[in-house]
């Protein structure tokens, strides 16, 4: 029976012919499978490598597990099944099949090309709908020209000594006791 291992912290550079001369001072390993990301196409810095024997894995894990590999070291353990991971995002890919009640598959709907998430777009040039009750500016505010908060009058026939100063009323009124 074949057991799976997951590499960890592998350095991106690594390729699979590396790896397997690396693993085949123990044993040669059966199947290497090193996922990559699918917008750049590099390696995701793990793998998977399968051996035909439980003990030779086993010894795999007890020499490389924390030993240096290009510079890094290697987390090695034995990797864990699909169902054994906690609740997480569905799955990338097709959605699984559908069946009628008399067990005849039900074709899917068909996708839009090139476009598999979100609402679709408002068309470039359309109008916003106006939801009822929705007020919203019609633009920046605008500014309004700042005037004087009073108005200076040059031109007053008031002569400035009938206005009221109660300094020089005091002193006036001081004088005219001090004459009498």
């Amino acid at each position: 029976m074949t057991v799976r291992l997951f590499v960890g912290n592998l350095p991106y550079q690594a390729t699979e012919a590396e790896l397997r001369e690396h693993f085949s001072a123990v044993a040669p390993p059966s199947q290497i499978v090193m996922p990559v990301d699918r917008e750049t196409g590099r390696p995701r810095g793990f793998a998977f490598v399968d051996f035909a024997d439980r003990p030779v894995a086993e010894e795999v894990i007890r020499r490389f597990d924390g030993q240096p590999f290009k510079g890094r070291p290697l987390a090695i353990s034995e990797a864990r099944g699909r169902e054994e991971r906690g609740p997480g995002a569905r799955p990338a890919g097709p959605p699984p099949p559908r069946f009628d009640a008399d067990g005849i598959p039900v074709p899917a709907p068909p996708r839009p090309a090139g476009r598999t998430f979100g609402p679709d777009a408002r068309p470039k040039g359309a109008r916003p709908i106006k939801r009822k009750g929705e007020q919203k500016p019609k633009g920046p505010i605008k500014e309004r020209p700042i005037s004087r908060l009073f108005e200076v009058n040059d031109d007053s026939t008031e002569d400035p000594a009938d206005f009221d100063d109660p300094a020089t009323k005091a002193a006036d009124e001081q004088v005219e006791e001090d004459e009498s």
